[in-house]
């Protein structure tokens, strides 16, 4: 079967953009930041993507670009005689099937929350009333199956139809409509009069907002590293799935380079959103955890009234752009593998991958209702916690550890193989004088980074 093709270039950037810019950069960036002290944590984390994130982005792209293949497939295609590296693949299948487990379900939310907004729901509501509609979303299955369902038939549809003709063309609308909404969201927000302090708690580091409440340094490192590779997705294949469509015209750090600007760009962009809006309405509190989005901003919007119904509306269309993007790209790198693997065509693969992935969400959801009982990690946490933790901590950082290894050392596909596929095509490329980094540095930091990430979770 012939390999399906990109049709342009700004398809593959916000395709690999697309996959990066979810949730982890609307929900999760701007909390983290809040909960650990501000302006500290945006530098540290902006250094991670620059030293870790676009190298491993950069090799992930190279090995799909070089196998022409999936996650599933590429290692044993790159060293035919080296079958143990292929293990990653599968184990690449595997994360990329858990990540969407909990990833659609929380995708539903955006949705089911973006309708309540629309239709006033939460206009003229107190802080308790706010809390209970959210209380009583968690306690319903039935609504919290059907958007999620909704999640996954529209991200089947759109794979179902393939590559260039459909994926390609959905995301750029989809891309191209979230930025305009986020941009006009900060606009807006920016002129509110809580801005500058919202501004200044996020810009500038606040050390002594960090020593009163108890935070060191190195949580704010292991927070922003552990951001910077969960942001981009790397270490499951979800990169090198886009690699594996693209041509050889532009080098591959120049394009690492821009997926990391688009979705640095966007993460920066929502704490423009929700900082000025949080120093404005609520008292400066920002520190809200998980419930910043369901709870703290809807509390938010309910304060401004009919302005912000409009206002809570197009923030959570733009949260449900942001995560259907990833939903189709993880979508896609699920379908391609199960392609290679069984030979499937694309329509009888979406038909049974969509139904799998739907059965397979609903564990998450019945974690917050009817299976509430089941607390893995202690009180307060539930199947979603765990699937998290299988994908957050363990896979993202170890395949990202395969990645680096597999394209640095000569028991695996090696350096100098990496380099010649890395910089073919135009565009920035990897340097001599980064040779020392990337083969002897970088493998270190990954595995540090493997590490904490294991150990400190149950620390």
């Amino acid at each position: 079967m012939e390999r399906e093709k990109l049709g342009s270039r700004l398809g593959f950037i916000l395709l690999s953009a697309g996959c990066a810019i979810g949730i982890g950069n609307v929900w999760k960036f701007p909390w983290m930041v809040g909960q650990y002290g501000g302006g500290l944590f945006v530098l540290v984390y902006l250094l991670f993507l620059i030293i870790m994130g676009v190298p491993i982005m950069t090799m992930e792209f190279a090995v799909g670009r070089a196998s022409q293949k999936s996650p599933a497939k590429m290692f044993g295609t790159l060293t035919p005689q080296k079958r143990g590296w292929q293990t990653h693949g599968y184990a690449a299948l595997v994360g990329n099937i858990i990540l969407m487990m909990f990833y659609t379900v929380v995708s539903g939310w955006m949705l089911y929350y973006f309708v309540k907004m629309a239709k006033g729901d939460f206009v003229n509501q107190s802080a308790s009333q706010v809390v209970t509609q959210h209380g009583q979303m968690m306690s319903d299955p039935v609504t919290q199956i059907i958007f999620t369902a909704i999640v996954v038939i529209i991200g089947t549809v759109v794979c179902m139809l393939g590559v260039k003709n459909s994926l390609e063309k959905v995301t750029k609308v989809l891309m191209i409509a979230l930025l305009f909404i986020m941009i006009g969201l900060a606009i807006y927000c920016l002129t509110l009069s809580g801005a500058g302090e919202g501004l200044k708690f996020y810009f500038i580091p606040n050390f002594e907002y960090m020593a009163q409440n108890g935070i060191t340094v190195f949580d704010v490192i292991e927070g922003a590293m552990k951001q910077a590779f969960f942001t981009l997705s790397l270490g499951i294949g979800s990169m090198a799935i886009f690699g594996s469509y693209l041509d050889k015209n532009r080098s591959l750090m120049g394009e690492a380079v821009n997926v990391a600007v688009l979705d640095t760009f966007v993460a920066i962009t929502a704490g423009l959103i929700i900082f000025p809006a949080c120093f404005t309405y609520n008292n400066g509190v920002v520190d809200a955890g998980p419930p910043l989005i369901f709870q703290t901003l809807p509390n938010i919007f309910s304060d401004m009234g009919v302005a912000g119904r409009i206002l809570g509306s197009f923030f959570f269309i733009f949260l449900s752009f942001a995560a259907l993007s990833t939903v189709f790209a993880v979508f896609e790198n699920i379908f391609a593998c199960v392609m290679d693997l069984t030979g499937w065509s694309r329509k009888k693969t979406s038909i049974i991958c969509g139904i799998g992935l739907f059965i397979l969400s609903i564990p998450c959801v019945l974690g917050f209702n009817v299976l509430a009982g089941f607390t893995p990690f202690g009180e307060d946490t539930a199947i979603l916690d765990l699937e998290d933790f299988i994908v957050s901590n363990v896979i993202l950082p170890i395949g990202s550890l395969v990645f680096v290894l597999f394209c640095t050392l000569k028991c695996g596909w090696g350096y100098d193989n990496f380099i010649e596929e890395a910089n073919q095509g135009k565009g920035l490329k990897v340097k001599k004088w980064m040779k020392g980094y990337i083969k002897y540095v970088l493998p270190v930091l990954t595995l540090i980074f493997t590490i904490i990430s294991i150990v400190t979770f149950f620390a």
